[in-house]
């Protein structure tokens, strides 16, 4: 059965909204909740950002069952990857091992602040590569030194660990970064349903059994025009595609950059409404590439949350596990 989960978007919700939606789609009944980690919104009528990791240490004080992941982290520039393993080996403990750590090369829009300069893509995939060996030498436990190309470690050692291992997912956007991190990581996590990766994404890892996690951005309202007006303002930024979005350093260069992108075209894009059925389509564009599992964004979730979350556990999340195989 293809998992369910639901997107705690930063971006789009203030730190206290964060914790009381992810208890909601626990009720609601979602598989799993994933949450982004970023120090911009994408757009300014976003209007939000806090610190994930903050919000993931209360969010796993408020949920039970619900499975937990970062959609994506980024350990690689402002983040240390050893302080990476520090912070996902606490979540792991604090939400009793609901934890999965989500990982990617990072966009320009989240690491800049600290001045370094944003670097090319091969350059970020290297230092990813970097990360993913020291975060899984800390949670093998012991002591660990480490001299790469990008970080050095020296004696480093996490005093807690979490009686589960904490699987790490990594993120991908093309055949080069899957043939890398696929034999480096336990899940596949990408944007698009696109079916060449999570094939390559089996060859390169040696087998089958792999979780592959996509993400879809909907917009639901009993209101049709609403809800695409609320897309357009607030998702716009989506229709650049990942190898762009990655490189734009502000929510001014996002807003010019799709300045002419028409409400109709994030309609397009973006299932918007009160109907389940093109939620269904959509979603199983996923599942029919072979993944197993897709986290739903509700683009404006603060606009009506007691709203959404009854029309998910009611209708949308039962329409869906009726469809998925």
């Amino acid at each position: 059965m293809v998992g369910i989960g639901y997107t705690l978007l930063t971006e789009q919700s203030g730190p206290r909204s964060l914790v009381e939606h992810s208890a909601s789609a626990e009720r609601a009944g979602f598989d799993f909740e994933v949450i982004s980690d970023h120090t911009f919104p994408w757009l300014t009528p976003q209007g939000h950002s806090p610190y994930a990791w903050s919000v993931l240490g209360a969010v796993a004080q408020v949920t039970s069952d619900v499975e937990l992941m970062t959609y994506v982290t980024a350990p690689t520039m402002r983040y240390h990857p050893a302080v990476v393993a520090q912070k996902a080996a606490t979540v792991g403990l604090l939400s009793r091992d609901r934890f999965l750590l989500g990982l990617g090369a990072g966009e320009n829009l989240n690491e800049h602040l600290l001045g370094r300069g944003w670097p090319p893509v091969n350059v970020r995939h290297e230092m990813l590569s970097e990360a993913l060996e020291i975060i899984s030498g800390l949670f093998d436990g012991g002591s660990l030194d480490y001299l790469g190309r990008h970080y050095r470690v020296d004696s480093a050692k996490l005093w807690d660990l979490p009686d589960r291992r904490v699987p790490i997912g990594t993120a991908v956007s093309g055949p080069q970064s899957v043939r890398r991190f696929a034999p480096a990581a336990d899940a596949m996590i990408a944007v698009e349903p696109q079916e060449s990766f999570c094939r390559e994404w089996d060859q390169s890892s040696g087998g089958s059994g792999d979780r592959k996690i996509g993400q879809l951005p909907i917009c639901w309202d009993p209101d049709r025009a609403a809800a695409t007006e609320r897309a357009h303002e607030q998702f716009s930024w989506f229709a650049g595609g990942w190898k762009v979005n990655s490189e734009l350093p502000s929510p001014q260069s996002f807003a010019a950059a799709t300045q002419y992108v028409r409400p109709e075209d994030v309609a397009a894009a973006i299932p918007c409404g009160p109907d389940v059925e093109p939620i269904v389509k959509s979603v199983s564009a996923f599942w029919q590439a072979g993944f197993t599992d897709v986290a739903l964004v509700q683009v404006g979730v603060d606009k009506d949350p007691a709203g959404f979350f009854a029309f998910a556990g009611n209708e949308l999340l039962p329409a869906l596990r009726s469809a998925a195989p």
